[in-house]
């Protein structure tokens, strides 16, 4: 029987004891270890079986947590956690109260930077590198990030600061052709040249151009190459970069022959790999309403155009892909340049779909300001993902936009309760409108079977009555209203209670809330955002102004991160579920 290695290792320093011929079953363990956890939890499984040579080499060759190690984005870190004191806790993975799914400074000394979004690891790397020059520490500084990740622009600021200074950082390029959907870009064509042949290497290289030692490509499931290049890289002075080549999801047959499903598969059958059939929906999910939509109305309006950074298969613009390639664009990541690029095209009367997850587009903020709105162009910006996310926690949840877009002049800013209503609000922005708009949709699938009606137009600003009532007001926004309106028919001793939708929520519909202030002396306002900045703050502007004295109870996401959890456990802890609301409501009434 092999000797069993796992269960003996707690921390890098117990991998350290073992001889170099012991890694590759190490590697072997390692590998069925998460494959075996994330089959029944869920999780982040391909970009994690793709570096576990890697990860074990790393943790091998320096002495972490002294020399630091920053993985970016963090969806191949589930290897680094388990290594490092996190084995046995492993299994509550994205679960409430359990470990995050991305690295955490928080969690551990060995997470030395909290990350979740794309390219910002060789930035923290070299901050943390000149740091130590600063205070005269002897240490390295190690940045991994992805050929998807290395082509954003915070990367290359990053990477042209790097090679102006003598900082110790160590670039490793973990180069697997694919972040969640297929890379590109001209980056994308330049690495594959490299791997392909070295006359590039000794012609040109823009790594080494940059100033950087240039060393690679070297095979990244090689345990030889890895330690020996690794070794060597030690002794130099510097910014360096180590080229290696992965296959993400290595060692499950699947995830390697489809890497884009096994990128997050849920649960699957870890002996045959085999992804386990979902219970049946007869909903949509609302990123396919949007996905489905865009198609049926670039059918019609051939001036439409979809943008992605890098989530063809996220946002479901892979539809619109399938269908018009050649008005399908995925920049990769690169929000940025995405709202820009979309702004350039409104310019010349293109209709530009931009799709971007909520908590994405807080990188492109300036863009939206500065070249969109400022300039009063009717960019579309679809924002998926807005309010809680669940598992994924802090890093992904869309909780900000309404907070940060409501400031901003120009904008028309719509959530929709139902996939009717997104249906809606898309046709009617393509028929053409005088500002931009950002309507935003949340993760998961909607509640009504029959959402593809004829198309019909929407009154820019019109909110409208749910339910008429007279005790009592609930103004809510988007899909929370479900939530709502369950909570009202629950509520006891037959209260009469109103339920507004306040699906714009700029520009906000005055006179609908001089009515609703004239009628009730109680108002609720609930949102899946922020509490600060978001609807609640808008109603209580409008009260002001209008001189409403009686009383607004604000239901939101309180002002602090919301960590991970499903998204019904989320929503309990923020208050805003079913039976929250039904408490606050008979609370008020009494």
């Amino acid at each position: 029987m092999p000797k069993k290695l796992l269960k003996n290792i707690d921390f890098p320093e117990d991998i350290r004891q073992l001889n170099n011929n012991e890694l590759p079953l190490l590697a072997k363990e390692l590998r069925e270890f998460i494959i075996d956890v994330v089959a029944t939890k869920e999780g982040h499984l391909g970009a994690s079986l793709g570096v576990v040579e890697l990860t074990i080499a790393l943790h091998y060759m320096f002495d972490t947590p002294t020399d630091q190690l920053v993985w970016d984005v963090g969806h191949q870190a589930y290897g680094h956690k388990i290594l490092t004191g996190r084995k046995d806790i492993f299994h509550t993975n994205r679960q409430l109260h359990g470990i995050s799914g991305f690295p955490k400074r928080s969690e551990s000394t060995y997470d030395t930077f909290g990350v979740g979004h794309s390219s910002t690891s060789i930035s923290a790397a070299l901050g943390m590198a000149i740091a130590s020059k600063l205070q005269g520490e002897e240490k390295h500084h190690i940045a991994v990030i992805g050929d998807a990740s290395i082509a954003s622009g915070m990367a290359f600021e990053a990477l042209n600061h790097a090679g102006d200074t003598n900082a110790n950082l160590l670039v490793i390029l973990n180069d697997n052709a694919i972040g969640i959907d297929p890379s590109v870009g001209a980056l994308k064509h330049y690495l594959t040249r490299i791997k392909s042949t070295r006359s590039d290497i000794e012609q040109h290289n823009i790594f080494e151009g940059l100033n950087f030692d240039y060393s690679g490509p070297i095979d990244g499931h090689n345990f030889e190459e890895l330690l020996l290049e690794l070794n060597r890289l030690k002794q130099i002075k510097g910014p360096k970069f180590l080229h290696v080549i992965t296959t993400k999801g290595k060692g499950l047959r699947q995830a390697e022959q489809d890497q884009v499903k096994y990128h997050a598969p849920g649960k699957f059958d870890k002996v045959s790999g085999d992804v386990l059939p979902k219970e049946a929906s007869k909903f949509t999910k609302f990123q396919d309403i949007f996905g489905k939509t865009i198609v049926e109305l670039a059918e019609q309006n051939e001036k439409i155009v979809g943008i992605t950074p890098a989530m063809l298969t996220g946002s479901s613009l892979k539809f619109m892909l399938e269908k018009f390639p050649e008005r399908t664009f995925d920049v990769g990541i690169a929000e940025q340049h995405a709202v820009t690029l979309a702004a350039g095209m409104a310019t010349q009367g293109i209709i530009p779909f931009c799709n971007i997850y909520s908590t994405f587009l807080q990188r492109a903020y300036d863009q939206i300001i500065h070249d969109v709105a400022l300039q009063n162009l009717p960019v579309i910006f679809c924002l998926d993902r807005a309010g809680l996310v669940g598992q994924d926690g802090a890093t992904h949840h869309g909780v900000f936009d309404l907070a940060y877009l409501r400031c901003i002049p120009n904008l028309y800013i719509f959530a929709p309760r139902n996939e009717i209503e997104l249906r809606n609000i898309m046709y009617t922005a393509q028929l053409g409108i005088d500002k931009p708009i950002a309507i935003r949709y949340p993760r998961g699938k909607g509640k009504l079977e029959e959402w593809k009606l004829p198309f019909k137009k929407i009154t820019i600003g019109k909110n409208i009555c749910l339910k008429e009532g007279s005790d009592l007001a609930v103004l809510s926004t988007g899909t929370i209203a479900n939530n709502v309106s369950e909570a009202i028919k629950k509520v006891k001793n037959k209260y009469s209670i109103a339920h507004y939708d306040i699906r714009f929520i700029k520009p906000i519909d005055r006179k609908l809330l001089e009515e609703i202030f004239n009628k009730f002396d109680r108002v609720i306002t609930i949102e899946d955002g922020t509490v600060k900045g978001g609807l609640g703050s808008a109603i209580l502007e409008q009260a002001s102004e209008l001189n409403y004295e009686n009383q607004i109870k604000l239901l939101g996401v309180p002002d602090e991160f919301i960590h991970h959890g499903t998204i019904d456990e989320l929503q309990k802890q923020c208050k805003i579920d079913v039976d929250s609301i039904q408490n606050t409501i008979e609370e008020l009434l009494k």
